[in-house]
């Protein structure tokens, strides 16, 4: 089959393939058809669920994932019962930023167990691929049935806060989460304070509202530089800008993260910013938004 043929196959004929180097193929056991889902059972499931958080960006690199990431811990390190849902289906990273590379999924009496780390319950695509370099190669319906299948058909049991990471951008992944998940308590915006930034923010606080989804607020990452050494926080990128992109556009500015070389390093190792460097201005300014989001 040549590469032109394989971008254009139906996944639906997947079973019947004959090509062992199809992508699609060889990831066909990771979903289920859109068809035929229980809607009960993804009611019944999400109802055990107090708090249920998206976190979205306009744009790739604002640091997305990180927040989600140091959110859904902070939350958990202050008692919380929390689970974090990694829907960024091509590039999965919680994974990485939690020591969880390798990890596979395990059945339990109710349904797909999730990894556990430190208490805090993640689920990933990337614990279902084979090799963590494969590519995810699927289309919309694909990626909606993967979604509804993490949300139906995973034993999240009792859970305070669901923090949902989804790629950047207002594509399939998280137009399926608004639509899946029965009174999703609201979206946390991240954003940098530079203009490019702010303004493909503006489409996401939009899409939101087209959703009838409530924007909880704008989160400004990546606001100035905090020196390892003492702590002071100096301007790099253009100050405040998410702060008066969130004025100008009506919603709640949730606080601004400052960058802290840690934050890269640790989650290269796979640790938890906020609990491996706990006294810094960034893991201070996580807790704060945490308090903000009032999530209890």
């Amino acid at each position: 089959m040549t590469n032109e043929e394989k971008q254009s196959c139906d996944p639906s004929q997947c079973e019947t393939c004959g090509d062992a180097s199809c992508a699609s193929r060889s990831q066909a056991g990771l979903h289920h058809a859109v068809s035929g889902l229980d809607d009960a059972k993804l009611r019944t499931r999400l109802g055990r669920i107090r708090r249920k958080i998206i976190v979205m960006s306009g744009k790739g690199g604002v640091g997305k994932s990180t927040v989600a990431v140091n959110l859904a811990m902070s939350a958990m390190l202050s008692g919380r019962r929390v689970g974090l849902l990694d829907v960024d289906l091509h590039g999965p990273s919680v994974p990485v930023m939690l020591g969880l590379v390798g990890c596979r999924l395990e059945s339990g009496d109710e349904g797909m167990l999730p990894v556990e780390v430190g208490g805090l319950k993640v689920l990933s695509v990337g614990f279902l691929l084979k090799h963590p370099d494969d590519p995810v190669i699927w289309r919309g319906p694909m990626k909606m049935g993967v979604i509804r299948q993490f949300l139906e058909e995973v034993d999240w049991g009792d859970l305070d806060l669901l923090v949902i990471d989804v790629p950047p951008g207002t594509g399939d992944e998280p137009l399926s989460v608004c639509q899946l998940i029965p009174g999703l308590d609201g979206a946390v915006i991240v954003t940098t304070p530079q203009k490019v930034a702010a303004s493909d923010v503006r489409k996401s606080i939009n899409f939101c509202k087209e959703l009838g989804v409530r924007v909880l607020g704008v989160v400004e990452n990546m606001s100035g530089f905090a020196c390892p050494k003492c702590g002071e926080v100096t301007p790099i990128l253009r100050a405040h800008g998410g702060r008066v992109m969130a004025e100008e556009m009506g919603v709640p500015f949730l606080g601004s993260i400052p960058i802290d070389p840690l934050v890269a390093e640790l989650g290269d190792e796979g640790k938890a910013f906020v609990e491996s460097a706990a006294c810094s201005p960034a893991a201070g300014a996580f807790r704060e938004i945490v308090r903000e989001l009032a999530v209890d």
